[in-house]
């Protein structure tokens, strides 16, 4: 076996791994990690879980690693770190090739759905995202995505993985969210193990203190640097670092708003342009992307010929890329000026000579001005912090008590190298927390009966940060866009925050903007009061709206050059693309394919021989349905022999009918096979204690019926008044169906369970699902759907590759 030192080297070229690393790798697995910034987090903790993982094989160290970040900037250059760090193990692959693959979670065709990483289970991943990415998916709505696909990724997140949440004290309300979460899955059963990790360079405990993780507060296994990682010539150097501090002679005052802010961002590009040295880096953090833009354009006007970079979370990925890159550049003769905001406290490897900081709260400072001398590699370095008045306007995004406080601080301080900080105090701030009941209801995806969903951003982001995404695209403004376009590829997508899209919009002079209707599958216009956390929207590229080097820029004129789409429509309501896979596949080989992919992902996954059981008889009953009339109609005409058929050979939307009287035919829109397949699992399938269970499996192989039982609003009603839902008519027949092991009779469809009480099939859906989620838990329910669903997708890929 190779030792820990040894394959630290390898991955990262580095002679020997800090004491801490070692540890992380070959003793306890801790809850924290409070290291200062710059002493290799990010590697210690990846490199580590891999150690435990290929090296050790640690059955109860999850397969999973999840890097929760709080800035989009970061994500890319963590990837790429890991990447890297994988390449020289020979350990990086894709999905399905045994070998570790990297996943990032940003939304996006690429990410969701074509998500190879969700079809393999059982293989180690790494993945990373945003918290407004992965927060959002781990309390079942995730932003960006097709609620279709939410039960899978929620799944995956909440079994068998290692959440690492970096830099805390950036998180907002995300951070007690995720004290929640951890609460709530050690209190629930899981499928397999999972657990998190709070990384920071100024973590402290009573931030994790919420009203249900509070109670293991006590148990919290904290690892920090010891005396042997204190003893290191590097720690020592980036200990001491010389960084003067001193208050800046700009002001941002009350005086400096509206009319009055070109003033303030004036003088400070002024004091900024004289304190600036030549071939040295200068960087100037500003808590609000408009005031960082604005202060770009401000040193633009001076016609200085030092080169000007501008980092903040909203740039599409080509741009930000391409920033990045030219960060890691040396500075030219002249130095170089970075304006950023809060993206660049974070993981962004940048130091500088002299460093300009508005004024923040202390544990965000703290980590500010770890990007000036960041290694002690200058003799001596600059801060100057620049204060903002007690205004509850100016101090946003802060609280201007957590301000207040940093500035009493700041006052008594001379040096800002990390051995002459005062520790870190105070809470978090005061937010909205997620409470269990809460929790229970997100596992329930259908919409309310407006058409909405709760509204989960209170508890991943502060108000005003970006929670929306935008795309451009080459349409007309007035009219109404095909439903044909393209599902955005991550690198159109745009970050931004709600507040500023509504200022792009407008209210007298609109702009032009599009969201994805699953339901209605078409792209339906949308005006700014209309705008919700976790949208993404179309935008008309003809009427601006972003500037390479600025990113987004509300109401910027001339046109935005679109991002080449990828060619797969957006996924809706009665999406086919699962069933026209280019052959016909009958009903009993389909069956018979899912079943055995359920049964060999229990066994690779070591799940206990019920559930294993659970989902093969799930995957063998899951499309029984598809011998309704219904499906049959719509698939067409197949060969003379091997029907009924699962798959077919067609392309476009399949339109479900029925014979009538007189000949005619009847439409079925919104038809769900996997409904009629579990009332017959209902009739006819085996007696025990899972029947419930797997009738759910069954049902909810595709996210479309789960929790409730109810029609649609675009669905014909029965003349006859009979009970209806998703296309299946109470009295329906469905013929005889072989599954390969027996042959299940003809049934009638029965539709009682969708009324409250008791009726001849017994309880209620909505009781049945009730008691279940009680009984198995969200996770370990969750589970258990997404293993039945991933069967289905790698037996259907196998058949559309044969």
């Amino acid at each position: 076996m190779t030792s820990f030192e040894s394959f630290f080297t390898t991955a990262t070229g580095i002679p020997a791994p800090y004491p801490y690393q070692q540890r992380l790798a070959e003793g306890g697995w801790p809850d924290a990690l409070d290291v200062p910034t710059g002493l290799g987090k990010t590697a210690a903790v990846t490199l580590a879980w891999l150690y435990r993982r290929r090296q050790l094989g640690e059955a109860d160290m999850p397969r999973r690693l999840v890097w929760c970040l709080p800035m989009r900037v970061l994500v890319e250059q963590t990837a790429d770190c890991i990447r890297q760090w994988l390449e020289r193990l020979d350990l990086l692959g894709r999905p399905g090739d045994g070998r570790v693959s990297v996943q990032l979670l940003m939304g996006g065709e690429d990410d969701v759905r074509t998500a190879e990483w969700a079809q393999h289970p059982e293989e180690d991943a790494i993945l990373i995202g945003t918290q407004d990415m992965l927060l959002s998916r781990a309390l079942m709505r995730g932003y960006g995505m097709s609620r279709y696909q939410w039960p899978v990724h929620y799944a995956l997140l909440h079994n068998d993985a290692l959440w690492v949440y970096d830099e805390v004290q950036l998180m907002g309300p995300g951070l007690a969210t995720t004290a929640q979460l951890e609460a709530f899955r050690r209190a629930n059963a899981l499928g397999r193990p999972a657990r998190s990790l709070w990384a920071s360079a100024t973590l402290h405990p009573d931030w994790l203190a919420t009203v249900d993780f509070r109670y293991h507060l006590d148990d919290l296994h904290i690892a920090r640097l010891d005396d042997a990682d204190l003893a290191q010539e590097s720690v020592r150097r980036r200990r001491s670092a010389v960084k003067h501090l001193q208050q800046a002679k700009t002001c941002l005052d009350s005086d400096s708003r509206k009319g009055k802010a070109a003033v303030y961002l004036q003088t400070l590009a002024e004091e900024v342009i004289v304190t600036h040295l030549a071939g040295e880096q200068t960087l100037v953090i500003l808590n609000r992307v408009d005031r960082a833009q604005a202060l770009y354009q401000a040193l633009g006007k001076f016609g200085v010929d030092t080169e000007r970079l501008l980092l903040h979370g909203r740039f599409r990925p080509a741009e930000r890329r391409w920033i990045e890159r030219q960060l890691r550049q040396p500075c030219g003769e002249t130095g170089r000026i970075v304006i950023a905001t809060q993206a660049v406290e974070a993981g962004v490897d940048i130091s500088s000579r002299v460093l300009f900081t508005e004024l923040a709260p202390w544990a965000s400072l703290v980590q500010r001005f770890g990007r000036c001398n960041r290694a002690g590699e200058h003799d001596q370095a600059d801060i100057r912090w620049i204060d903002i008045t007690d205004d509850a306007d100016e101090a946003l995004p802060y609280d201007p008590v957590s301000l207040a406080a940093a500035r009493s601080l700041l006052q008594e301080q001379g040096q800002a190298g990390p051995a002459h900080l005062p520790a870190v105090q105070g809470g978090p701030g005061l937010y909205q927390v997620l409470r269990r009941r809460d929790f229970l209801e997100l596992f329930n995806t259908d919409p309310d009966l407006s058409g909405f969903d709760v509204d989960i951003s209170p508890y991943i982001r502060d108000t005003g940060t970006p929670q929306c995404q935008v795309f451009w695209r080459d349409v007309v403004p007035d009219a109404q866009p095909t439903p044909e376009l393209a599902t955005p590829a991550r690198d159109e997508l745009c970050p931004v925050g709600i507040s500023q899209l509504k200022d792009h919009l407008g209210q007298k002079v609109t702009i032009a903007a599009w969201v994805w209707d699953g339901l209605a599958e078409r792209w339906t216009a949308i005006r700014r009061e209309q705008v919700r956390p976790g949208q993404t929207l179309m935008l008309c590229a003809a009427q601006g709206g972003y500037q390479a080097d600025q990113g987004f820029v509300p109401r910027a004129k001339g046109g935005v050059d679109p991002v080449p789409p990828d060619d797969a429509a957006p996924e809706g309501y009665g999406d086919d693309r699962p069933t026209q896979i280019g052959r016909w596949v009958g009903l009993t080989e389909h069956l018979t394919d899912v079943a055995e992919d359920a049964c060999r992902i229990g066994e690779r996954l070591g799940l206990p021989g019920e559930d294993t059981h659970a989902l093969t008889e799930a995957g063998r009953w899951h499309d029984v349905g598809k011998a309704h009339e219904a499906f049959q109609t719509a698939l067409g005409e197949g060969p003379s022999e091997g029907g009924p058929w699962a798959k077919s050979d067609g392309r476009g939307r399949l339109h479900y009918r029925v014979a009538a009287e007189g000949g005619q035919s009847q439409s079925r829109p919104c038809f769900r096979h996997e409904l009629a397949s579990m009332l017959a699992w209902l009739v006819h399938g085996e007696s025990s204690p899972d029947k419930d269970l797997i009738a759910y499996l069954i049902a909810a192989h595709h996210g479309r019926v789960r929790l409730g039982l109810r029609a649609l609003p675009t669905e014909k009603v029965p003349r006859d008044e009979r009970l209806f839902a998703r296309g299946v008519w109470d009295g329906d027949v469905l013929p005889p169906v072989h599954l390969g092991v027996q042959t299940v009779q003809e049934t009638l469809l029965r539709l009682d369970l969708m009324r409250l009480g008791t009726g001849p099939l017994g309880p209620s859906w909505a009781e049945r699902t009730r008691r279940l989620l009680a009984e198995e838990g969200p996770f370990r329910l969750s589970w258990l759907e997404a293993l039945v669903r991933i069967a289905d997708w790698r037996a259907s890929r196998r058949e559309a590759e044969s």
